[in-house]
């Protein structure tokens, strides 16, 4: 005599529980994408602002090590746009339909009257008010 096995957790609980997942993954890769900005600001950015503090107290940093530190912290301005890429999709794609390089060739190219109409905002537009939402 078999017992017929019942399910051990409910559907909707199942639903919730991948809904979960879903949401923590995006946290969590936002959280890395977040991490890995701030940490190139600081590696960049950090050796300028002590090598500043120390010349303003002794006076004894070289101007060619300024310079260099200098140029570290720019660089990292160059590094944010191919890291955002590199981990948000959304941004991605944002750019692949502005950029033609980034664009893939099925994408269709916007043109400048749409882009001009989506701009101005004198285009046609959707009903807002309350009476035609009702």
């Amino acid at each position: 005599l078999q017992v017929p096995h019942a399910p051990s957790q409910p559907l909707a609980a199942n639903e919730s529980r991948r809904f979960t997942n879903k949401h923590s993954k995006k946290a969590l890769k936002a959280s890395l994408t977040l991490g890995i900005l701030l940490g190139m600001f600081f590696v960049a950015w950090l050796p300028f602002f002590v090598t500043n503090v120390a010349q303003a107290v002794c006076g004894c940093v070289p101007a060619g090590f300024f310079d260099v530190l200098t140029w570290l912290g720019y660089c990292n301005s160059t590094m944010n746009p191919i890291i955002y890429p590199l981990f948000m999709r959304d941004f991605k794609r944002a750019m692949g339909k502005f950029l033609p390089c980034c664009r893939r060739s099925a994408e269709p190219r916007p043109s400048a009257i749409s882009l001009s109409m989506r701009n101005s905002h004198s285009g046609p537009r959707a009903a807002t008010s309350l009476k035609n939402v009702l």
